[in-house]
């Protein structure tokens, strides 16, 4: 089984940036990609950015231009960097691991993001 610790979130004004981190440890055997996501209140969990194990990655068209993820330390931490972020970023980001055989794992706890002024 994958652990994933979300860090990294917090109160933001318009237009600024913050750099979400995960930790990811555990069985990593069949994971082949790492993902973030978000979530607001009473919507449904929102896949924002994807990263391959061969470096490939997607955006969502709400935060492509603006969100950067990436991999490092042999892919134990995937970071989430968000620039000129918005109100509508506002939300608990989540990160998960992708198995070809299971789909998207377990949940972490998340992190949450403000973004206001």
């Amino acid at each position: 089984q994958v652990q994933l610790v979300e860090s990294g979130g917090g109160l933001v004004q318009p237009g600024g940036s913050l750099r979400l981190s995960c930790t990811v440890s555990g069985r990593l055997l069949g994971i082949y990609a790492m993902g973030w996501f978000r979530q607001v209140p009473g919507k449904q969990r929102e896949l924002v950015a994807r990263i391959t194990n061969g470096g490939m990655t997607n955006y969502s068209a709400s935060v492509k231009g603006r969100f950067t993820i990436s991999r490092a330390n042999a892919k134990s931490t995937v970071y989430l960097q968000m620039d000129n972020l918005k109100p509508e970023d506002t939300a608990v980001y989540y990160c998960n691991a992708h198995s070809a055989t299971t789909g998207w794992g377990s949940w972490g706890q998340g992190t949450q993001v403000t973004v206001s002024s």
